[in-house]
């Protein structure tokens, strides 16, 4: 049987360069084969696992830079069901891909409003004139490139490679230790790929509402993994669309849900919540580890 992983595309954005290292770990550990799915959006990636249309999607959660992916967690909150089975954390390196002679001829800079972003002050130095539009993706833009040869993409150097087109500035990226980390997200039901059989799992990531916007609400659960000692790596709070103030909340945690601390947390959590969403219990793996 052959996997089919969706991700957002065209061809050479960074969520596919993870995808394609997951593929890689897949046969090298699994023996198993994956076919890339590309899709316009991140959304569209999630909705297809929903859909029955693939079985895992990769998807980027968060940057060392600019933080965490909003349309990954709202999405992945809108579609229960969704489970985190693996976590792969990828060094970004952006560049300046353009037909251009020069710096000095390039009038318009596209790419995804994340990359742009986290080349900020490098744009800011080098180009403040220029006009910088956002696109669904790194590579979105990379086709109109050679026919406007005063445009430009910040991307991937694989994806220069990809399209044969030239980098004009390499590492713009204002961060030189910048890395994303992106989940492997498949549908509850299906387990292709899933490290869930592998016990002693590093991360759970879990998502919940409060009853009410009252002191404490929130102070309150996260008491309960104190008085255990159990460590969080992250939290993050979303609207919930409903009304302006409300929040829901992602936590990672640096535990296994299947640990008897972590369960005895995760029963007292339910008195503390109004909707308690385990999203995955899963490893964390640099991509240089594959």
């Amino acid at each position: 049987m052959t996997i089919l992983i969706a991700h957002l595309g065209p061809p050479g954005t960074y969520t596919e360069q993870a995808a394609v290292f997951y593929i890689n770990w897949l046969g090298k550990s699994r023996g198993v084969e994956a076919m890339l799915c590309p899709y316009p959006s991140i959304s569209q990636s999630l909705h297809a696992v929903a859909k029955g249309q693939a079985q895992l999607a990769v998807v980027p959660v968060e940057n060392s830079i600019e933080g965490s992916v909003t349309m990954t967690l709202d999405t992945v909150w809108l579609l229960d069901g969704l489970q985190i089975q693996l976590a792969l954390v990828l060094p970004i390196v952006h560049n300046l891909i353009s037909c251009a002679t020069s710096l000095d001829s390039i009038e318009t800079i596209y790419s995804h409003p994340q990359a742009l972003a986290q080349c900020q002050v490098w744009l800011e130095r080098f180009l403040p004139r220029v006009q910088i539009i956002a696109n669904n993706s790194t590579t979105e833009a990379l086709q109109r490139l050679e026919q406007e040869p005063t445009t430009a993409t910040i991307a991937s150097s694989r994806a220069s490679q990809l399209y044969n087109l030239p980098i004009l500035a390499s590492g713009i990226n204002d961060y030189p230790e910048n890395c994303t980390r992106f989940w492997v997200v498949s549908h509850q039901e299906v387990n292709a790929g899933s490290e869930k059989s592998k016990p002693g799992a590093s991360h759970t990531s879990l998502a919940f509402s409060v009853p009410a916007n009252i002191p404490g609400a929130l102070v309150k659960p996260l008491q309960i993994f104190a008085e255990l000692g159990i460590n969080l790596s992250r939290i993050e709070s979303r609207p919930t669309k409903r009304s302006l103030g409300e929040y829901l909340f992602f936590i990672d945690i640096e535990a296994d849900a299947n640990e008897t601390q972590m369960q005895s947390a995760l029963t007292e959590l339910t008195s503390h919540t109004e909707i308690l969403r385990i999203l995955g219990t899963y490893n964390v793996l640099p991509v240089s580890a594959i």
